[in-house]
């Protein structure tokens, strides 16, 4: 397949009307990995997995699944980049989730192979926090995320770095 029929099936799955249409634009042993450290960065391997620990999982958490707004898709040989946002999506308990997307897409005889995902994953913990402690729940806890930039390894050679 050329780089216009692979961007075209990328199109199809993002304009899908419903799970069916997305999962056939995928090949049957499609590989999905979000990269990050929220609870849905993981890699899945294969429709079932990835309807059971992602699509499933998070169509439950929203109320409103908004749109998805396409920015830029850079296409060559297999592969096809978008990047994308979406608006007007929110979670059941209220919170906005309306996040900015860049996946990496690679596609085998017309079928999506393997999917990359990077995300605002503040973001993720931001959204879906009071869907895993609502306030006055039975699950009182609180989340807190930071973030270290180059503590560890070689990236920070100054003087007083921590590491």
């Amino acid at each position: 397949m050329g780089t216009a029929e692979n961007k075209e099936t990328v199109r199809k799955m993002g304009e899908a009307k419903g799970l069916e249409q997305m999962l056939a634009t995928m090949s049957d042993d499609v590989r999905w990995t979000i990269i990050g450290t929220t609870k849905y960065s993981l890699t899945m391997n294969g429709k079932q997995e990835i309807t059971n620990k992602l699509l499933h999982p998070i169509f439950a958490e929203l109320e409103s699944m908004g749109s998805n707004h396409v920015d830029n898709v850079i296409a060559e040989g297999d592969y096809v980049v978008v990047q994308q946002h979406a608006s007007g999506r929110k979670t059941k308990t209220g919170n906005p989730y309306n996040n900015t997307y860049c996946m990496v897409f690679k596609l085998i005889g017309g079928k999506i192979k393997e999917i990359t995902e990077y995300l605002d994953t503040e973001l993720v913990t931001a959204a879906w926090r009071r869907s895993f402690c609502p306030p006055g729940g039975a699950r009182q806890m609180a989340i807190a995320s930071a973030r270290a930039g180059n503590v560890f390894g070689g990236g920070d050679w100054a003087e007083d770095r921590l590491v």
